[in-house]
């Protein structure tokens, strides 16, 4: 058998790469991630398919699934909300997979930055402005944060940030980043990005703890930041120039570059 970790992307469910989808119809175990990976994703699972909400248990009683369907030679579809590379917790349970043996797959989905940017329809790399963008998070209860990730360390490169399981952390956001970034730096704080609930809350590091905290917001939000979030007067790209030359659009009378 096979265990079949799939990004089931932020929320909706046609999100979901065909390869992940076609894996959930096929396999006649589930283990998903219920607080996060919508309902419809998992109707399709097959008739008769064991399906086990995974919210509440632990690292030992999710392998303990994988164990019960490797004896009965079943694979397992694993299903995680956005791309697993991201903040998914996959790397401890391939671990313990290969200790005993039990093959696996990774199937990438949707992450919810690109989510977000595709509901903001802002690009998040704009010439002169940004040219990266940084996927962190805080630590509050979560594990310790490694030295030198640092959020001071990250605005200070310029780059577009997407900060992770941090909304309830933005009081401490402010303090580090606005000496930094300044207090009138855009911040745009995505809920449930994709789902019917979905919420759009902009600001600046000065405002946007007050805005969220009208709106109740506490748990499954996306905090950005960065001066691609209302930038308009930035240059056209290199890429669609007249005069940038490649081999698919060679220099006319002679070479391309």
């Amino acid at each position: 058998m096979t265990v079949h970790f799939i990004g089931a992307g932020p929320g909706a469910p046609d999100l979901i790469t065909v390869r992940g989808l076609n894996l959930v119809k096929s396999c006649p175990v589930v283990l998903y991630a219920g607080s996060l990976v919508p309902e419809a994703v998992i109707a399709e699972a097959p008739a008769g398919a064991t399906v086990i909400d995974t919210a509440s248990l632990d690292l030992d009683a999710i392998i303990a699934h994988v164990i019960e369907a490797d004896a009965r030679g079943q694979d397992v579809a694993r299903v995680h909300s956005g791309d697993p590379s991201l903040y998914g917790a996959i790397a401890e349970q391939t671990r313990r997979l290969d200790a005993l043996g039990i093959a696996w797959t990774i199937t990438p989905g949707v992450p919810a930055f690109a989510a977000a940017a595709a509901a903001l329809g802002r690009e998040f790399t704009l010439p002169g402005i940004a040219q990266s963008v940084v996927l962190t998070r805080t630590a509050v209860r979560a594990s310790a944060m490694p030295e030198g990730e640092t959020l001071e360390a990250f605005a200070r490169t310029g780059a577009t940030l997407a900060i992770h399981l941090a909304i309830n952390n933005l009081t401490e956001i402010r303090r580090r980043l606005e000496p930094i970034l300044g207090a009138d730096t855009p911040v745009v704080v995505v809920y449930r990005v994709t789902w019917p609930d979905q919420q759009i809350i902009t600001g600046t590091l000065a405002t946007i703890r007050d805005k969220v905290k009208a709106a109740g917001i506490t748990r499954t939000a996306l905090v950005l930041i960065g001066k691609v979030l209302d930038a308009e007067g930035f240059s056209d790209s290199r890429l669609y120039a007249a005069d940038h030359t490649h081999v698919l659009r060679p220099r006319k009378g002679g070479r391309s570059d």
